[in-house]
């Protein structure tokens, strides 16, 4: 698979194929069971659908005489 964000992407369960994320922000693995996010195993798949991307940070308010030459 693609990976859309990175090249090389640092191995998370919170974005693991194989994890699923509970309520109170764990992950709950096929194979290891209850773990953290940032938890990671040999059995990582990455999927990019559960990555969440970073905010954007809002722009100062501009007029159009701004863009004007």
């Amino acid at each position: 698979m693609r990976n859309l964000f990175k090249k090389k992407i640092e191995p998370k369960c919170e974005y693991c194929e194989i994890g699923n994320k509970t309520k109170n922000n764990t992950i709950i693995c096929i194979k290891y069971g209850i773990n953290k996010p940032n938890h990671h195993c040999k059995n990582f798949k990455y999927d990019p659908l559960k990555r969440i991307p970073k905010k954007t940070i809002k722009l100062s308010n501009f007029e159009k005489k701004d863009f004007e030459i």
